[in-house]
């Protein structure tokens, strides 16, 4: 008959006095972590945004050609910036008179308010009325949010409607080019990051 294994003793959780160095060091390490962790959920949520925006560009596309700058700030203020009217309608009418506005009818209102700030100030969007990028876009996978970054990023308001400036002329291998065209469809492309619209 084998002999008994000897029991093996449980090792004692070590307890330190909350003031002492070591319960300082263990306070510091969670906070650390926990700093890690919502910096990595905050990632994943704006990655997640992007996707969703790059992704409504991508839909807007036409099967071949380009958008001219007045298509593009016609698909923003007609499509994007109302997008969510429906569901607005939609939350104003369940509300009961004299009942406070739901949180979802609170965050909608801030979005289009938001966006619509944003759009008369500066609006930095995916330019589709580049040649070369349209056809880049074209072939993004919609998920892979470091492609659609690789690509060229115009800056265009409601209040000068007729200028679209370039504030990121794009690092995919196909637009790094030296002759960058300074007019597409009629708008003047400012590349100068001087001229650029405040970014909000």
């Amino acid at each position: 008959m084998a002999p008994a294994k000897p029991e093996q003793k449980r090792k004692k959780e070590k307890i330190f006095h909350p003031d002492s160095r070591k319960a300082a060091q263990g306070a510091r390490s969670q906070i650390r972590k926990n700093k890690l962790s919502e910096a990595a959920s905050l990632r994943r949520k704006k990655f997640a945004s992007q996707v969703d925006v790059y992704g409504f560009f991508f839909h807007a596309l036409p099967p071949q050609g380009v958008l001219s700058l007045d298509q593009l700030h016609s698909l923003i203020r007609d499509v994007w910036l109302t997008r969510h009217d429906h569901d607005l309608e939609e939350e104003r009418s369940a509300r009961r008179k004299g009942r406070p506005k739901s949180t979802m009818e609170i965050k909608l209102e801030e979005i289009q308010l938001r966006e619509s700030e944003e759009y008369r100030t500066g609006m930095e969007v995916l330019d589709l009325t580049h040649n070369t990028n349209a056809e880049l876009l074209r072939k993004w996978d919609q998920k892979e949010v470091a492609y659609a970054q690789m690509l060229r990023f115009i800056r265009v308001s409601s209040t000068n409607p007729t200028v679209a400036i370039v504030s990121k002329p794009g690092n995919h291998p196909s637009l790094l080019h030296p002759d960058l065209e300074n007019m597409e469809n009629g708008a003047p492309l400012l590349t100068d990051p001087r001229l650029s619209l405040p970014v909000q």
